[in-house]
């Protein structure tokens, strides 16, 4: 069965072009040309995957991702940006935003991105029964939750914390803090934290790796607390309480 895909997108020759390379690619595409027809069929046929783009009309595509997601709404969601400055980014990344695109993009990127968005929301296996699981408070640590450095990560549930406070992260956060998480005091270069998080390594000029770790720092660090995700100049990342 195909995965659909919600592409709102009011640039028409962008839209059509983007709807048939999407066709083509395999998937389902319903294309509309701004936020209120986006926000319509999202409620009415909710999608595997929304591609937004930033800049429309009326309702913009950030204003759908934080309509969406203050209804709860967990659907992975790519934008479309031609704002290129980091500020702009992270604007779209607080919204609830997974991943994003600058315009001008190849295609062929956006299928990369939307391969690893999905490939990350594929149904996992239910674990053994038992345990609370739904509470609110502290975690226990099972055989699906991580730990270190004083970060506590529920896998199944996906939810994080950092010592008692819990932490409120995208898909795309999650994914990339559990990968440190794992390999505390392990310094992953770019190129492996790219292939591992997004499928595909967009190469030594790209800024996206960088973003959504100064945000997933902006979310872990606390006044007084050690700063727990290190950048290794020329090398990658690493995480560990110094």
């Amino acid at each position: 069965m195909s995965q659909t895909v919600l592409l709102a997108e009011d640039d028409r020759a962008i839209r059509h072009a983007l709807e048939r390379a999407l066709t083509l690619e395999g998937y389902e595409v319903t294309a509309v040309a701004d936020g209120v027809e986006a926000l319509a069929q999202a409620h009415k046929t909710p999608p595997d995957v929304l591609v937004l783009d930033v800049m429309m009309p009326g309702i913009d595509g950030l204003q759908v991702c934080r309509v969406l997601r203050a209804e709860g709404d967990r659907t992975p969601i790519l934008m479309l940006t031609a704002l290129v400055e980091t500020a702009d980014r992270i604007a779209g990344l607080d919204a609830g935003a997974d991943d994003y695109v600058v315009k001008p993009f190849d295609v062929e990127e956006v299928f990369a991105r939307l391969r690893a968005l999905l490939r990350r929301t594929s149904p996992v296996p239910a674990g053994p029964a038992g345990g609370d699981g739904g509470g609110r408070g502290e975690p226990q640590l099972s055989d699906r939750q991580v730990e270190a450095a004083g970060i506590r990560m529920d896998l199944q549930a996906r939810r994080a914390w950092r010592g008692r406070r819990e932490l409120e992260l995208t898909r795309t956060e999650f994914e990339l803090l559990e990968l440190l998480v794992r390999n505390a005091g392990i310094v992953l270069d770019h190129s492996t934290i790219y292939d591992r998080i997004w499928g595909y390594d967009f190469g030594p000029g790209s800024k996206n790796l960088a973003v959504y770790v100064g945000y997933l720092r902006r979310k872990l660090d606390e006044p007084g607390a050690p700063q727990l995700i290190h950048t290794v100049r020329g090398v990658g990342y690493v995480l560990r309480e110094d």
